[in-house]
C-alpha cells in the first residue's frame, strides 16, 4: 500500500531544475545495464569485432581498435537513452507534468502521461521515476494509481471504447517491471534492435 503521507500533484515551475535532476540520475541508474545487455549479444559483438577489426588497419594502436568501437556505442547509447527519458516532456493532452510530495514537502518522483498514438491505445506514461532515496516506500506504486486515475478520466472524457495504460520500461529495470506485474499488468509488447529487446511495453485495462 502506498504511505498516506504521500500526495500527488502538478509540478511547480521552481521544481523543475530538480525533477530534471531526478530524471537524469533514474537514466543513469539503468543505461550501464542496458547498454551492457545490449552489446553482449550476439550480433552486437560481430559488428563490434568487424569494426575492430577494420580500425586496426588505420589505427597504430590495436588497444584503441579494440576499445574505440564499443566506447562509441555505449555512448550513443546513452544520448539516446538521456534524450528519451532524461529530460522533461512537453505538456500532453492528460496535463502534468506531476510530482510525488511528502508531508515534509519533499519532491521524491515525477509523472507524465500523454495520449496514445491512435483511438483506442489508451494513456502512456512518459515518464516515471522516483528519487534514489525514496524508492521501496511505496512511491512508484501511488504514481502509477493516480496515472491509472488519469487515465480513467482521459477517456471517459474523449469517449474511449476503454480505459488502458501502457508503461514501458527499460529491459535492465527489473525492479519497475516487477511492480507492473504485480499491480494486474501484462507485457504486451517490446521494441530494441538488430531482433533484441531493450524496451518492453506493460499494459493493463483499467
Amino acid at each position: 500500500m502506498a504511505p498516506s503521507h504521500l500526495s500527488v500533484r502538478e509540478m511547480r515551475e521552481d521544481e523543475k531544475p530538480l525533477v530534471l535532476e531526478m530524471l537524469k540520475a533514474g537514466v543513469k541508474d539503468t543505461e550501464n545495464r542496458v547498454a551492457l545487455h545490449a552489446l553482449t549479444r550476439p550480433p552486437a559483438l560481430l559488428l563490434l569485432a568487424a569494426a575492430s577489426s577494420g580500425l586496426r588497419f588505420v589505427l597504430a594502436s590495436f588497444a584503441l581498435a579494440l576499445l574505440l568501437p564499443v566506447f562509441l556505442a555505449v555512448a550513443a547509447m546513452k544520448l539516446g537513452l538521456r534524450a528519451r527519458w532524461g529530460s522533461l516532456p512537453p505538456p500532453g493532452g492528460l496535463g502534468g507534468p506531476w510530482v510525488a510530495v511528502r508531508s515534509s514537502g519533499d519532491v521524491c518522483g515525477i509523472l507524465a502521461l500523454a495520449p496514445g498514438s491512435s483511438a483506442g491505445d489508451g494513456a502512456r506514461v512518459t515518464r516515471l521515476s522516483v528519487s534514489r532515496w525514496h524508492r521501496r516506500r511505496g512511491v512508484g506504486r501511488r504514481l502509477l494509481a493516480f496515472a491509472e486515475s488519469r487515465a480513467r478520466a482521459w477517456a471517459g472524457g474523449m469517449g474511449e471504447p476503454r480505459a488502458r495504460l501502457v508503461v514501458p520500461v527499460a529491459v535492465a529495470a527489473w525492479g519497475v517491471a516487477g511492480m507492473l506485474e504485480g499491480c494486474g499488468y501484462q507485457a504486451e509488447g517490446s521494441w530494441g534492435c538488430m531482433g533484441y529487446t531493450l524496451v518492453r511495453e506493460f499494459s493493463k485495462d483499467l
